[in-house]
């Protein structure tokens, strides 16, 4: 169980670096960003996470999971009749990058790497900067943090990248 307790303190850790780094971001994109408490498009079901992110969520919210009901499916089986997060201080990674202009490498047909870059409908309209105009260091580069994060769960899973749906953590 010292192993277990270790490695999601080192997840915590990850979350706080996530969050500092997301924060930056944010002040950086504070007018164009609308996402606030209750807004969950976002949100949907069948969301996964890995094996140690689920860990963390049953230690933190043994209660919440016992004794409450999930949403109903259509949207995150985490969210409450008003759209906030139930677990919002252990919600998983992607949980806390959405919304934030996002930037990745990704092989092309032709086998060259070619950049992509996405941000939340929302948080694109009005008189705002292309996603596709900014600088990079103005989006969230998903590759490095997602490493550390895998790595993580080959430790915890014993060499397995196992994933996890979030509502299957109410069964």
């Amino acid at each position: 169980m010292a192993a277990t307790n270790d490695l999601l303190l080192i997840l915590n850790s990850l979350y706080q670096d996530v969050d500092q780094q997301a924060h930056g971001l944010e002040q950086v994109h504070s007018e164009r960003l609308v996402c606030r408490r209750g807004c969950c498009m976002c949100c949907v079901d069948e969301l996964t996470v890995f094996e140690v992110e689920a860990a963390n969520i049953r230690q933190s919210h043994a209660n919440l999971l016992q004794t409450a009901e999930p949403h109903p499916p259509g949207a995150c089986a985490f969210l409450d009749q008003d759209g906030a997060c139930r677990i919002y201080e252990q919600r998983p990674y992607v949980c806390r990058t959405q919304g934030l202009p996002l930037r990745w490498l990704d092989e092309d047909a032709t086998g060259e790497f070619v950049e992509y870059r996405d941000i939340c409908p929302l948080n694109d309209e009005g008189d705002v900067e292309a996603v596709e105009d900014l600088p990079e260091d103005e989006c969230w580069s998903i590759g490095p943090i997602e490493e550390r994060l895998a790595k993580l769960q080959l430790q915890f899973g014993n060499g397995k990248l196992k994933r996890v749906p979030l509502r299957s953590l109410f069964e």
